[in-house]
This record gives structure tokens, sequence and C-alpha cells, in this order.
């Protein structure tokens, strides 16, 4: 919590240029400050959300701190390639959301009714809604690297993940529309595309995974030469 608290708080000091850089893929739109002080309260969160990517490599450290003593060798190897794996997924996923989702639905938000209203937002309702659309694509982007725990710890393999896939594409869908803040169907279908793509490049690891295990320890039930 100090660690977010200190990154929230070192964010502060670039607030205004941070919220300029948010406002960058709503183009020309005019945004209103409707209500005194909710510019004072957005800087708050939009440092908060910052503060909390900022710590999140130290916070995570700290857990696996607490988790490595009571692992295995084999498990401790896996970490480091997890933690990597997941780091530059989830940068990945902040880096779709921000160039993909976000423009896609503002253009889709903007061009409805567009000839019925002028565009002039709440700054406050529009950073929610990127900053929640971003956090939720980056946590998404995790999906490979929990099945490929799954996979090496041989809780699940491929085939069964494969079994599922009709399943995951429904979840995906719901995922999509609860995750994504807007209601507009290109942001849903772009972020259920992304999980669902997402998914069978898991599959696609864990199945190279299972080859690789199988080359190294091959069937238990046949004789060793040393029997």
């Amino acid at each position: 919590m100090l660690s977010i608290v200190l990154a929230a708080l070192a964010s502060l000091l670039f607030i205004k240029p941070l919220v300029r850089f948010l406002e960058q893929p709503a183009g020309s739109i005019k945004f209103l400050q409707v209500s005194p002080g909710e510019f004072l309260f957005v800087s708050i969160k939009v440092a908060g959300y910052a503060g909390l990517i900022i710590a999140l490599p130290y916070i995570l450290f700290q857990g696996l701190s607490f988790v490595i003593p009571g692992l295995t060798v084999k498990e401790k190897r896996l970490i480091a390639p997890a933690v990597i794996g997941s780091g530059i997924l989830f940068l990945t996923g902040l880096a779709f959301a921000w160039w993909a989702l976000v423009p896609a639905a503002l253009r889709f938000l903007l061009n409805y009714g567009a000839d019925v209203v002028e565009p002039i937002w709440s700054i406050e309702r529009y950073l929610d809604f990127v900053l929640l659309l971003m956090l939720s694509t980056g946590l998404a982007f995790q999906i490979p690297v929990l099945q490929l725990l799954l996979g090496i710890f041989g809780l699940i393999n491929w085939k069964q993940m494969l079994s599922a896939w009709r399943g995951v594409v429904l979840a995906a869908a719901v995922a999509g529309a609860v995750l994504t803040p807007s209601t507009d169907p290109i942001t849903m279908l772009l972020l259920t595309g992304a999980i669902s793509g997402l998914f069978l490049g898991g599959i696609v690891l864990v199945a190279i995974t299972d080859q690789f295990k199988e080359q190294i320890h091959p069937n238990p039930d046949q004789p060793s030469a040393a029997d």
C-alpha cells in the first residue's frame, strides 16, 4: 500500500501532462468540469491508477519473496519466465487497448448521433472509460500465462483446453460485455476476439510444453536400459 501511495504522489507531480496524454484519442472533443472539484478528484484517480501500475513490479517482488521459499526447484525455474511473460502481456494489453479498443469505441460513440447532439464530455466519465478499459484489457491478457502454468503443473492439458473452446468463446463474449465500460458492439467484439485469440495462443504454448516434457521424460511405463 505504501509503494502505491508513494508512486501515486509522484504521479501527481505530472498529472496535467498525463491527463493531456489520455485525452489524445478523443481528438478535438471538448471536456467539461461539470461539478466543483471534479478535476481534483479526477487527478487523484488518475494518479492512483498510475501509482498502481508503477508499483506493480515492487508488489510482485514482495509477493514472490513470500511464495518462493515454499516452491520446489522445478517450480522456482518457472518463476522468471512466468513473471517476464506476464509483464510483457500486461503491457501488450495496455497498448492494445490504447491503440485499438479506445479509438474504435470513441469513433463509434462519436459517429452515432453526431448529427443530433454535440459531443461535449465530462472529463471524469471519459477518464473512467479509458482507464477501466486499459486496466481490464491488461488483466485479460494474462490468460496465456495462467494456461501455461496450469499445463506445466499438469492440472490440465492442451486437449482438454481445446475441447472447451465453445465455452471459452461464450465466456469471452460475456467478459467483453462486462469489462468494456461502453455499450458499443465494436469494443466488445474486439476484446472478445482478443481474449479468444489469447486462449488459442495459450493452447499452442501448452501443446509445445507437453511435447517438450515428453521428449525429456518418455513414457514411464516403458522399461529403461538400466532395468
